[in-house]
């Protein structure tokens, strides 16, 4: 088992380094970064973004070609707009139709003001200040607070396990075709892992997004689930249609994850 005493992703001054750096990005995604940029530019040169930027694998430089996603943010000066969703779904169909290495794109729209409002502080304005790498426009984080690895950023990040559930049966109802039940079970995966992390990260003090990393040490403090959370972190890298994994991950792991989590850190703060 890793050794929890490893390198714990901190800043000199105890809190949250940034873990993204655009000298990090893979050669072989480097021209999807660069038509990222071009196809996100006008959306600042015509007044309609504040700033845009790249997060998970690619900017960490551990991005799998034709495995990894290219995940994306666009800051808004507004409040997006369904017209603002159209465009971003058509920037993500672009980028994705035009390179294989890219195992889908997505691209998040949000706005300024939600972004330094007070109740997303530890939520979107973490996520920004540390996961998020600046691709385009003035960066945001420079207006944002500087974060430590306690219960308040767990609870503000993944205190929500036990809505998500509920939005999972439901979907899972629903799924009709094997694209489906694979895509649920990859978000369904993300989301226990990354929730299994935040659990112990004030007991470990530091922070990671690497999903398989975050297993060994969510595994650290709870050895009984750590099987599960490995089914997890591996279902989350290569999805599955299987429907036994779905059942053990919503109906086993999951449920116990949001008890526990609720009896650590409360639950995460309602948003309108």
């Amino acid at each position: 088992m890793e050794n929890p005493m490893l390198g714990r992703g901190l800043a000199a001054d105890g809190t949250i380094a940034r873990e993204g750096a655009l000298e990090r990005v893979p050669a072989a995604f480097a021209p999807v970064v660069a038509a990222a940029r071009a196809r996100l530019l006008p959306f600042l040169d015509d007044g309609r973004a504040h700033s845009a930027y790249l997060y998970g694998s690619v900017p960490r430089g551990t991005a799998t070609p034709g495995v990894s996603d290219l995940d994306l943010l666009l800051v808004l000066g507004h409040r997006p707009t369904e017209a603002d969703r159209a465009a971003a779904d058509a920037v993500e169909a672009a980028i994705n139709a035009a390179f294989a290495q890219v195992n889908g794109v997505g691209l998040l729209i949000d706005s300024v003001d939600e972004v330094l409002s007070e109740r997303e502080r530890h939520d979107l304005g973490f996520f920004v200040a540390c996961l998020c790498t600046p691709l385009l426009g003035p960066d945001l984080a420079e207006r944002l607070p500087r974060h430590r690895p306690g219960s308040l950023l767990a609870r503000e990040t993944n205190g929500d396990l036990g809505p998500a559930l509920l939005r999972w049966r439901e979907r899972a109802a629903g799924t009709a075709t094997d694209a489906e039940r694979r895509a649920l079970a990859r978000s369904v995966a993300r989301k226990l892992v990354r929730t299994g992390f935040t659990l112990v990260m004030p007991r470990w003090g530091g922070w990671t997004s690497d999903l398989q990393r975050s297993a060994r040490l969510f595994g650290h403090y709870y050895p009984e689930r750590l099987d599960q959370m490995r089914l997890a972190a591996e279902t989350a890298r290569h999805p599955t249609a299987d429907p036994a994994v779905l059942r053990v991950l919503t109906e086993d792991l999951a449920p116990w994850l949001a008890a526990e989590y609720a009896d650590r850190h409360g639950h995460k703060a309602p948003r309108p």
